[in-house]
C-alpha cells in the first residue's frame, strides 16, 4: 500500500514509519524539521511541511491507500496542537479525495468498561483533572474526524510505554479494554497498521490497551 504519516519524528510516528517499510509498503514521512527524522529506506519519501496549509499538503496524500497520524500535544502547553494539525491534513485529504484516515487520540475519550474497579476509576479521575487541557483538545480533534467526508478510525490507548512491538494487545471498537492500563507506542503503530483494512473500525474510536 501507499502511505502517508504525519508526526513521522515522534514515537508513534517512528514507530508507523519504520514497521510499515518492514511490512513493504511505500511510504512519505511528513515532517516539519528533516533533521530530526534519522529512519531511511528503499520505500520511504520524506516530505518537508509546517503542517499549516492544507493546500501545500495536498500532494503528500494524494494517491494515498491512507493516512496515518500520530500527531498530538506531547504536554498541556501543547493543548490545541492536535486539533489544528488535524483540521489541515482533513482539509489536504479532502481536497486530493483520499479517505482512509487513522489518528491517535487516548483511551479517556471512550466509555468507561463496565466492571472497571475503583482504583481505575480514580487513577482516571486524577488524570483527567490533570490532563484536561489535552484531552479537550482530543475531543475537538474527534469532533472535526466526525464532521468530516473521511473514514476515519480514532485509535485511543492508555498510558504510552517504549518497550518494544509485541502485537499481542486487545481491542474494543466503541469502547476500552477492562482494565486496559498501558500500552507501548510500537503496539499502538502495529495496531494502526492493522486497522487501515478492518471496516468495522471505520468512522469508530477503538481502544486498544494490554
Amino acid at each position: 500500500m501507499k502511505l502517508t504519516v504525519f508526526g513521522a519524528t515522534g514515537g508513534i510516528g517512528q514507530e508507523i514509519v519504520r514497521q510499515a517499510l518492514d511490512a513493504g509498503h511505500e511510504v512519505t514521512a511528513v515532517v516539519r524539521d528533516p533533521a530530526r527524522f534519522t529512519l531511511t529506506g528503499e520505500r520511504l519519501g520524506v516530505f518537508r511541511s509546517d503542517l499549516t496549509d492544507p493546500g501545500a499538503l495536498r500532494g503528500a496524500v494524494a494517491g494515498r491507500d491512507a493516512v496515518l497520524s500520530g500527531l498530538g500535544a506531547r504536554s498541556r502547553a501543547d493543548a490545541g496542537v492536535a486539533t489544528r494539525l488535524t483540521r489541515s491534513v482533513l482539509g489536504a485529504m479532502e481536497a486530493a479525495g483520499t479517505r482512509r484516515l487513522l489518528v491517535v487520540s487516548a483511551a479517556p475519550l471512550g466509555p468507561v468498561p463496565a466492571g472497571q474497579g475503583v482504583t481505575d476509576k480514580a487513577v482516571l479521575a486524577i488524570i483527567n483533572s490533570v490532563l484536561k487541557d489535552v484531552y479537550a483538545d482530543l475531543r475537538e480533534m474527534e469532533a472535526e474526524l466526525a464532521a468530516s467526508a473521511t473514514d476515519w478510525t480514532s485509535v485511543r490507548p492508555p498510558k504510552l510505554t517504549d518497550k518494544p512491538v509485541t502485537g499481542r494487545y486487545r481491542s474494543v471498537v466503541g469502547g476500552n479494554p477492562p482494565r486496559g492500563r498501558s500500552l507501548a507506542r510500537a503496539d499502538v503503530a502495529h495496531a494502526m497498521l492493522a486497522m487501515i483494512d478492518d471496516t468495522a473500525t471505520v468512522r469508530q474510536g477503538v481502544g486498544v490497551a494490554y
